[in-house]
């Protein structure tokens, strides 16, 4: 078996690749003795990222390249590409480009060729997006994250449902309501993750807690979902639920919104909040700080996305969902597909996502 068919290269170059997206480069001999391997092995594992396009190599180690250049390098011999699938992300510069960075690692695995276009969040630029894709023509399935809610977003689920080609949804799934059978998604558990968050703060002594969510985010109801699920288990006071849109409003209705949050805090004698997504947790942190309020002794709170949660000051525990990973399934997935035809089972993955506990969360005193 060659050293990339074994789980324990995947690991060591996703390690890699933690390492430079956390720091922007890296060093052979400083890789090599942290994952207690040889240079050999490390060189070779940065070669195999620099052929995926996702690293550039540099003098004693790597960069990390940009996550959305889809170009292939030139000194890439390799044969022509299976298939063809166009991918539709609501957004190039938060969340998706790590979906995406995935997505281009296992689609150079599958020897598929990957079609990257960006949308927003509304249900007719998205159709417009893939309607592009199709009318180009040449495209053999989809990976798109629609709008999902209400009934904009269930039309253009029964659309995407109706096409004659494949499609997986990435970090979405359609309502049971709407009993559709040919979708295929790949999507993080929020459910759990919303408990998850829960069972932490409980775990810390918090009894009374709260959650703020995102207005129009499709993760929302999930994580209140599991939230509440774990708050009636527990038997947890959770007196604050606020849907909120802090970091697109204007800064004095965005301090007046977050005042009055903060008063309810208090005012309910709430000890901590689980906050969606991680710049509305930066900007209740950083409005608390402002105004004497103490992260953690006053106030816990836990993000969710850990986009930029740990640049918090103090940095902020945070529930990470697996991006690259949904990427790499949602490729994956979709080339089983049109590999084995209709007769493969229709597949609907979730994947857990990770706590990272840092300084805004503590065990409660008093």
């Amino acid at each position: 078996m060659s050293d990339d068919a074994r789980p324990f290269g995947i690991v060591r170059r996703e390690r890699i690749m933690d390492e430079l997206r956390r720091t922007g480069s890296v060093r052979v001999s400083e890789l090599a003795a942290d994952l207690g391997v040889t240079e050999l092995t490390i060189r070779r594992d940065i070669g195999r990222l620099a052929d995926q396009g996702l690293v550039t190599r540099v003098h004693g180690g790597a960069t990390l390249r940009s996550a959305l250049d889809t170009s292939v390098p030139r000194d890439r011999a390799q044969s022509a590409p299976r298939f063809r699938i166009g991918m539709v992300v609501p957004s190039l510069s938060y969340y998706w480009p790590q979906v995406v960075i995935g997505a281009r690692a296992a689609a150079t695995e599958q020897r598929v060729q990957l079609v990257l276009r960006g949308a927003s969040y509304a249900a007719d630029d998205q159709r417009r997006q893939i309607e592009s894709l199709l009318d180009g023509g040449g495209v053999h399935g989809l990976i798109v994250a629609p709008e999902n809610l209400g009934p904009d977003g269930h039309a253009l689920l029964e659309w995407l449902e109706s096409l004659r080609i494949p499609v997986v949804l990435a970090e979405r799934q359609a309502p049971a309501a709407l009993v559709l059978r040919r979708l295929e998604w790949v999507t993080t558990d929020h459910v759990f993750g919303g408990e998850l968050a829960l069972r932490h703060l409980a775990s810390l002594g918090h009894r009374r807690v709260g959650i703020v969510t995102s207005a129009q985010s499709p993760t929302s109801w999930q994580l209140r979902r599991g939230w509440f699920r774990a708050a009636e288990d527990l038997g947890i006071d959770s007196p604050i639920d606020l849907s909120a849109s802090l970091d697109r409003v204007a800064s004095d209705a965005r301090g007046s919104v977050i005042e009055t949050l903060l008063d309810e805090v208090r005012e309910t004698a709430t000890t901590a909040l689980l906050i969606h997504s991680d710049p509305q947790a930066l900007l209740v942190q950083q409005f608390a700080v402002d105004h004497d309020w103490r992260v953690p002794e006053d106030l816990a709170i836990i993000a969710y996305d850990d986009e930029v949660a740990e640049g918090g000051e103090p940095p902020l525990t945070a529930l990470r969902p697996p991006k690259q990973h949904i990427g790499r399934r949602a490729v994956e997935v979709i080339a089983a597909r049109l590999a084995e035809g209709p007769a493969r089972p229709t597949e609907r993955v979730q994947v857990v996502p990770e706590l990272h506990v840092r300084a805004s969360t503590a065990p409660r005193r008093g």
